[in-house]
């Protein structure tokens, strides 16, 4: 009975961690902001996450250790970081997002050091601006197959470490899609826009041909 208790203690801590809750807000400027560590006394609205495929779990990629440096110059560098990880999406997840619209969430081992950044890459090409937040609003996401990618840069942006690239799949409801869930019926053509008017199927005459 002990053992149980502790597997499922373990169980759960595991999942609050790699699924932390991230929370918007607007900033004295009327900006929203986007954040896994929303600010005292200020009202934030949880963040629900666009829901993507179950995949099994996926080993942390760890980051390639530089080449050892001479002992005075290592001592006024930050240490090297042991882990980059992008949390959120999963990689090859499919995430259907109708507003074409993702919240991606990075993380580090250890911490970000001061005056580094994280920096998000889709497609080979920043998405965002660097930041030190470890969540990231990416908007206007084509439907699709992508490549997401998290770089560390310094202040001269400089780039410190950085995760390969990992695919993820955007999806939109189509109108196909409607139809197949909930199909037209003879009142719904020319009303809901997966069934046009031009969509209907003509009605066949019962009355017999005139002999």
């Amino acid at each position: 009975m002990i053992i149980r208790t502790l597997l499922s203690l373990l169980l759960l801590s595991s999942s609050s961690l790699g699924f932390a809750a991230i929370y918007t807000y607007l900033d004295e400027n009327g900006e929203r902001v986007f954040t896994d560590n929303p600010p005292q006394g200020q009202p934030a609205e949880q963040v629900k996450i666009a829901p993507t495929n179950k995949l099994p779990a996926v080993p942390v990629v760890k980051v390639l250790k530089a080449p050892p440096m001479p002992q005075e110059q290592a001592a006024s560098v930050a240490p090297a970081y042991q882990v980059l990880r992008i949390l959120t999406p999963e990689p090859d997840a499919t995430i259907r997002a109708n507003d074409r619209q993702l919240i991606v969430t990075v993380s580090s081992e250890p911490a970000l050091a001061q005056g580094h950044l994280f920096r998000v890459i889709l497609n080979g090409k920043p998405a965002t601006e660097a930041s030190r937040s470890p969540v990231f609003p990416l908007h206007d996401i084509d439907r699709g197959t992508h490549q997401l990618a998290v770089e560390i840069i310094n202040q001269q942006g400089k780039i410190m470490e950085r995760t390969p690239a990992q695919p993820f799949h955007l999806r939109q409801t189509t109108l196909s899609d409607k139809r197949r869930v909930r199909p037209c019926t003879d009142d719904d053509y020319g009303v809901r826009p997966e069934c046009p008017l031009h969509d209907k199927p003509e009605k066949k005459s019962k009355l017999l041909p005139f002999l």
